[in-house]
Formats: C-alpha cells, sequence, structure tokens
C-alpha cells in the first residue's frame, strides 16, 4: 500500500469514513480537504449494482454538465469537404483527414478528444490499438462519431463528460474544480446522478446505487447519502 503524506492523513482526520454525508457538506468537505497547490480536478465515483458483462447494463455515454468541468478541452475534428468548414467555425482546435492520423502514427497526441464523422471511422479504426488504450477512439454512444460537428464540438467546449461503467461497477465522472462554487459542483454531480437514475436497466434488481463519493486529486473520498442528492 502506498505511504500517505502528511498533507493527506491530516486531511483524512476532518472526514468520518463511516458516514453518508448531505450533498452539499460532502463537496464542502472536498473542497476543503484538497490537498494540491494547483487547483485540483474534483471527482465523482458512483458504485453502482451494475454487471457490465452485460450488454443492457454497460452504461457508456455523455453528459454536458451545466457549469463545465473547468478544464480547456482541445478537439481535433476528422472529416472531409465542406464539413471542415462547419467544425472549425464551432471552434475546433484542429480540422482536417488523412494528414492528421499520420501524425497520430508518428506519436502526435496534442489533443483531447477526437470528434469524427462516419465516414472517416475505417481509416481511424486502423489506429484503434494506439487510440483504444488512451480512451480516445470516438463513438457514436458518446455524441463523438457525427455529422453534426457544429453541435459536438460546442458541447465539448461547454464542458462535455464521457461516463463509463467499469469492470467493477464503478462510474467515475469529473464534476469541476477546488476553485468553483460549492453549489455548481453540486449541480454537476446532480446532474451525472439523475442521467443515471434515467438510464437504469430494466434488468438491475436490489440497490442500484451502492455508493457515491466525491474527492479532489489526490485527496480523500467522502461518503454522499443518495437521498440527499435531489
Amino acid at each position: 500500500m502506498a505511504k500517505r503524506s502528511r498533507k493527506y492523513l491530516d486531511a483524512a482526520k476532518l472526514i468520518d469514513r463511516t458516514k453518508r454525508y448531505p450533498l452539499m457538506e460532502a463537496v464542502e468537505l472536498a473542497k476543503e480537504t484538497s490537498i494540491t497547490k494547483f487547483d485540483a480536478t474534483v471527482e465523482v465515483v458512483f458504485r453502482l449494482n451494475l454487471d457490465p458483462r452485460k450488454a443492457e447494463q454497460n452504461l457508456r455515454g455523455a453528459i454536458v454538465l451545466p457549469y463545465g468541468t473547468g478544464k480547456v478541452r482541445r478537439v481535433l475534428v476528422l472529416t472531409k469537404g465542406s464539413k471542415q468548414k462547419e467544425a472549425e467555425e464551432a471552434g475546433a482546435d484542429y480540422v482536417g483527414d488523412t494528414e492528421y492520423l499520420e501524425k497520430i502514427k508518428q506519436g502526435w497526441f496534442d489533443f483531447d478528444v477526437i470528434v469524427a464523422t462516419p465516414d472517416m471511422m475505417p481509416e481511424l479504426g486502423k489506429l484503434g490499438r494506439i487510440l483504444g488504450p488512451k480512451g480516445l477512439m470516438p463513438n457514436a454512444k458518446t455524441g463523438t462519431v457525427t455529422m453534426d460537428l457544429a453541435k459536438a464540438v460546442e458541447e465539448i467546449k461547454a464542458g462535455k463528460v464521457e461516463y463509463r461503467v467499469d469492470k467493477t461497477g464503478n462510474v467515475p465522472a469529473i464534476v469541476g474544480k477546488a476553485s468553483f462554487d460549492s453549489e455548481k459542483i453540486a449541480e454537476n454531480i446532480k446532474t451525472v446522478y439523475q442521467t443515471l437514475i434515467r438510464l437504469k436497466p430494466s434488468t438491475v434488481k436490489g440497490v442500484y446505487v451502492k455508493n457515491i463519493a466525491v474527492s479532489t486529486t489526490m485527496g480523500p473520498g467522502i461518503k454522499i447519502a443518495p437521498e440527499s442528492i435531489v
């Protein structure tokens, strides 16, 4: 087990690990226990009663948060012809087709998200072994394979986040920065929570939301009472 820093241990003393805190109290504690010198990222993790091996329970998608994530995301759009102008006007950082595929093959990754039109996917698919492990492969479920490039780029720039259940049933999501007002972080958490509740698969039996925890980069986790997120 990794040795914890004194700052972390001091911060952890402020938290009752046996308690599930009301949403606002949990968010304020997360901000208070942020231990980094930089503006830490705030993340929420939902532990759900899901088995991702079942297709209908393998939740994946994207949400536009009301207050964004506080992170500027660089968008690469891969498309051809007149669609390139649409992407440029929407604010994409890089727009092109095969020349960017070649750059990626050479190890270029100065971007955070790829948006592509469907006609580019056969070529992009050849880079699956490079892009897949980095979580950069576009996907229709997250809105990054689309003909509506303007909408896709604008939503990403506005604070769209992707979510995906992992093999243990956890769904993590970035919900802001430690410098955000507590109310804004709380509203972002509510938005993710309400989306996951709405998408609850009909095949799930028993308790759906097992646990919710919020934390900042390198900071301790604080459990949230699900009933306080309304």
